[in-house]
């Protein structure tokens, strides 16, 4: 008689791929003067559901030390929020304000 696996038993490789999927990012915003705070508050509720007081306090510190992290995850989920910041339009309350502001994306150390 022949011998059936065990059901419910499964064998998992690890690749090297893995752990580069797994290493979080920081999506870090740049402060500029096209944008004022009430752009940056807006865009941060509508991009991450940030509310009123913490799109305050990161659009402080952007000002104050010229830029902030607005989220760390995986390289994937931080790209598609970067999209969004890049993609977000000119501030229609500056008259200089040429663009969307700008991000980056740092490893985590």
């Amino acid at each position: 008689m022949a011998t059936l696996p065990n059901p419910g038993t499964q064998v998992i490789e690890r690749t090297d791929t893995d752990n580069e999927l797994e290493k979080p990012y920081h999506l870090i915003l740049l402060d500029d003067d096209q944008h004022t705070y009430q752009y940056v508050i807006q865009m941060l509720n509508a991009i991450f559901g940030y509310p009123r007081d913490k799109g305050f306090a990161i659009a402080c510190m952007v000002d104050k030390q010229g830029q902030a992290i607005v989220m760390t995850a995986s390289r994937d989920k931080v790209s598609l929020k970067q999209q969004l910041i890049h993609s977000f339009g000119a501030d229609p309350l500056m008259e200089g304000s040429a663009g969307s502001m700008s991000a980056i994306i740092e490893p985590v150390a």
